[in-house]
């Protein structure tokens, strides 16, 4: 019998708090599970300026954007050996899938994910996988979600369609169709943590988040300024399409519909939930298909607050957390790009045409092996 196969997965989402790393096993019968995890935070200098850089009016130069690309692959290294330290299966790993910082996302002429990839690749020994996104944008497509053909390999169900929302700075939907049932689709939604969070450091002082929803289960929807919000062009956006920080960010937002001074600051962290809660709801309406279960992933799933939310919207399905189908939330995307690094490997697609938009699917992905 054939053994099963071992990659790493390592993921720094649009939040910017840090670097998940895992040991991805799959079975020859395609069964997958996570086998060992570590998170690297980054420190709050690097966060803050990763955050000032997402944000598209701020500047750079050439040699901080080195810096940072730089510094960033350090980190990436250091998860990926923590990692190793503590699973001797990480010692066979065949591949290594590196996603980087994105820093921007401007479909369709860019997206930039920063990270040396090399300094992985000296550090391990082991074949690097990055740079996921550029084949399917060559070819016309969003280079985003990545994640869609990942999803409907590990949660797909064979008799009724499925829905896995992952929110984490930006939030993303993927439909998984049932066997024979119908075609992978999926986009971006629009925003999940990043706006709160941005909302929460901002009237909090330190870099944090609102854990659970605590706070913004304190306040009260200001009506006017989400119906401002919900004006943004993105939400009457056709798919396939997907976005970023660098587009989805408080100053932008607040051209559109700006707190009054006597606003209280946990209403409007409860109104940026809202803003989550609905446009989420909202994809899921404009659908051909009705999913009957929704499964949340992302550091969202753990705001208790977001989670009770969506599921009184978005009843009748079930909304369940990925882990109550086999894969931490946290560990979703960094094991997607495990999964997409052997994909790569393989000659398979990694990016799924249905999703993105591009004239065809895409073998995604930069290999960077070492020496014969």
């Amino acid at each position: 019998m054939a053994a099963p196969r071992l990659a790493m997965g390592l993921m720094s989402g649009t939040s910017a708090d840090g670097i998940d790393a895992v040991v991805l096993r799959i079975t020859p019968d395609g069964a997958m599970a996570v086998v060992a995890h570590h998170f690297l935070p980054y420190p709050d200098s690097l966060r803050n300026a990763l955050l000032d850089f997402g944000n598209e009016e701020h500047r750079i130069s050439a040699r901080d954007m080195a810096a940072m690309d730089a510094r960033v692959g350090a980190l990436y290294a250091e998860a990926a050996l923590a990692l190793s330290a503590q699973c001797a299966e990480a010692q066979r790993v065949e591949v290594i899938g590196m996603h980087g910082q994105t820093v921007c996302h401007t479909p369709p002429d860019n997206s930039t994910q920063i990270g040396n990839p090399a300094q992985l690749l000296t550090a391990l020994g082991r074949p690097v996988v990055a740079d996921f996104r550029r084949a399917d944008m060559a070819l016309g497509g969003q280079g985003a979600p990545l994640a869609p053909l990942f999803h409907q390999a590990a949660f797909a169900a064979p008799d009724h369609w499925r829905a896995v929302v992952n929110l984490g700075g930006i939030a993303n939907i993927s439909w998984l169709p049932p066997q024979g049932g119908g075609a992978l689709h999926g986009y971006d939604t629009g925003p999940a943590n990043g706006l709160m969070d941005a909302w929460f450091n901002r009237h909090r002082g330190a870099p944090g988040y609102d854990h659970d929803g605590t706070w913004a289960r304190t306040g009260t929807v200001l009506p006017t300024l989400l119906d401002a919000w919900q004006r943004d062009p993105f939400f009457r956006q056709p798919p396939p399409k997907s976005t970023g920080r660098g587009s989805f960010h408080l100053e932008r937002l607040f051209a559109l519909g700006a707190p009054e001074p006597d606003d209280e600051p946990a209403d409007v962290q409860r109104t940026l939930l809202e803003l989550t809660v609905r446009s989420v709801a909202q994809a899921i309406e404009d659908s051909a298909v009705t999913p009957e279960r929704i499964l949340l992933c992302g550091g969202g799933a753990y705001n208790g607050f977001l989670v009770e939310r969506l599921s009184t919207v978005l009843a009748p399905a079930t909304v369940l957390r990925t882990s109550d189908v086999g894969v931490a939330p946290e560990q979703v995307e960094a094991a997607a790009m495990a999964w997409l690094a052997l994909r790569r490997l393989d000659g398979l697609p990694g990016a799924a045409a249905s999703v993105t938009g591009a004239r065809r699917d895409a073998v995604s992905g930069a290999l960077y092996a070492p020496p014969v």
